[in-house]
């Protein structure tokens, strides 16, 4: 497996077997980091921060298959520690055109009604669905970004789900 090949490289010192990791997945970095900081620019500096952060600790990581959860989750503890020090609080829902607008992973009318849906539902089932659904996450990944179990998460994303189907009238009936 090519993922497990070059995160052992990586392990020995491998710049550049770090970099085509990061490559690999890059757009999806991407996103998910601009997810939680709204704007191209501090999404760009948690990504740096990361790598930083991957290239020091790429010794910690216990299984290799794990690399890329692993790494998401510390991207997204880095873009809620930039959050915080900032002072601000970044809300999901809070997106604002003109920041986005000469983004390439600009949000669809069919995104920005579900980013409308999302609105009814907390938080923590808001970040939930939004790890597994808009970034195709598996339940043990989005547990170890929300530093929750499995079993929490499954139930806010459940619980939301069912708020969003009360709030829009989408109970099925089969």
């Amino acid at each position: 497996m090519k993922v497990v090949r070059l995160v052992k490289k990586a392990k020995k010192g491998n710049k550049e077997a770090l970099l085509q990791l990061i490559m690999d997945q890059r757009d999806d970095y991407y996103r998910l980091a601009l997810t939680y900081m709204r704007n191209e620019h501090d999404a760009m500096d948690a990504m740096e921060e990361m790598i930083v952060s991957l290239y020091e600790n790429i010794d910690q990581l216990k299984k290799e298959t794990a690399f890329y959860s692993w790494s998401k989750t510390i991207l997204v503890n880095r873009c809620k520690q930039i959050v915080k020090k900032r002072h601000k609080t970044v809300l999901l829902d809070e997106w604002e055109s003109h920041e986005i607008t000469h983004d390439p992973y600009r949000l669809s009318e069919q995104q920005m009604e579900l980013q409308d849906m999302l609105k009814c539902v907390n938080e923590y089932q808001k970040e939930a669905i939004q790890l597994k659904y808009f970034h195709d996450l598996d339940y043990e990944t989005v547990a170890a970004i929300t530093n929750v179990s499995v079993g929490t998460v499954k139930s806010r994303i459940f619980q939301g789900l069912k708020k969003i189907r009360e709030a829009y009238g989408g109970e099925s009936h089969e």
